[in-house]
């Protein structure tokens, strides 16, 4: 099981793997750092059915921030990763199935990145989310990272099902230490 939780404006993000206690119940702690409103996204698979995905909303009260607006840079850096977004399509249409590419290189001698590990079994995870008023199942996206890329590239296919800004976390395991990229996008109808 993935819990994903993000606040309502997409500035917070966290990943967690709630722990099996028996008889269908999870435990897991998760914390807010900031007043607003969060979405948790239950991301499951029960046995011998397909995947589910439940939502549950919470409130922190305290002084709202005012969220900055979304930023398109597609080149970033995390720690001592620098990360490239790119998309295999020169304009993201609404409906349309494209490969989403992070290269990531080591911030300090720009060069491909050679100590990834697999992470939950995969080269990396993407969470993507569309920018909503309120935040549904439907606004979710989660997806595994393709085979056999080349070394510092990891890439994910995707669709993005209505015209919208977008945001990704693209989730990678350096050397036993999780790096989270996060990057906006548009989709066009």
């Amino acid at each position: 099981m993935h819990l994903i939780v993000v606040s309502d404006d997409l500035q917070f993000f966290n990943h967690l793997h709630p722990e099996y206690k028996d008889n269908g119940k999870f435990d897991v702690t998760a914390n807010f750092p900031q007043a607003g409103g969060y979405t948790l996204f239950s991301d499951y698979k029960p046995a011998q059915s397909p995947e589910q995905i439940s939502i549950l909303k919470t409130e922190i009260v305290g002084t709202f921030s005012t969220a900055p607006k979304p930023d398109f840079t597609t080149t970033k850096t995390f720690g001592t990763a620098k990360i490239d977004l790119s998309v295999s399509e020169p304009v993201i249409k609404a409906g349309s199935e494209v490969r989403v590419k992070f290269d990531l290189q080591d911030a300090m001698t720009n060069q491909p990145l050679t100590d990834l590990q697999p992470y939950l079994g995969e080269k990396g995870h993407l969470v993507i989310l569309k920018h909503s008023k309120a935040l549904t199942a439907s606004d979710y996206i989660h997806a595994h990272a393709l085979k056999n890329t080349a070394l510092g590239k990891v890439e994910f296919m995707a669709k993005f099902p209505q015209a919208g800004h977008y945001k990704l976390w693209g989730q990678f395991n350096r050397d036993g230490k999780i790096v989270t990229a996060d990057f906006w996008i548009n989709a066009v109808d």
